[in-house]
């Protein structure tokens, strides 16, 4: 299994035998952190467009095992939105930061190349609403709400 992309080691708080690497993971290694995190499972097809259609990605691999852990993608147009997602890393993992230095890569990056004004958001279910609060996101409800479509075909 190899791993594109440029590794950045945040040694100053990234666990021995962690690595952080720029890019996302493979479809496969992708699509169990999905499942085994408690996201929604995908499909291969839709993994297969998704991945190379975001904006920025990170992914936390185990060393040891060379296994990736955890990921978190942006998607978004590069000037005004800036979408958080795939936000997961498997439950033998957490409780180890890994879930903030993913969120830390993230945020920095859209610090470091995104415009003035830019619009961050993600939708956060229950697990991870005090790891997006202690990095200053906030309800935007009532003022706005999110909202979807199931699609079906």
């Amino acid at each position: 299994m190899t791993h594109q992309e440029t590794q950045v080691r945040y040694s100053k708080s990234l666990p021995d035998d962690y690595e952080l690497i720029e890019g996302t993971p493979s479809i496969q290694e992708y699509l169990d952190l999905r499942r085994l995190s408690g996201l929604s499972p995908k499909t291969e097809a839709q993994a297969t467009a998704a991945l190379p259609g975001g904006w920025y990605a990170v992914h936390v691999v185990h060393t040891p095992t060379n296994v990736a852990v955890g990921v978190g993608r942006i998607i978004g147009d590069g000037g005004w939105y800036f979408h958080i997602v795939d936000m997961a890393v498997l439950p033998e993992h957490q409780r180890k930061g890994l879930g903030d230095i993913i969120l830390r890569a993230l945020l920095k990056k859209i610090k470091t190349e995104a415009p003035p004004g830019a619009y961050i958001t993600l939708l956060a279910d229950p697990p991870g609403r005090k790891l997006y609060g202690r990095h200053g996101f906030t309800e935007t409800a009532p003022g706005t709400i999110g909202m979807w479509i199931p699609w079906e075909k």
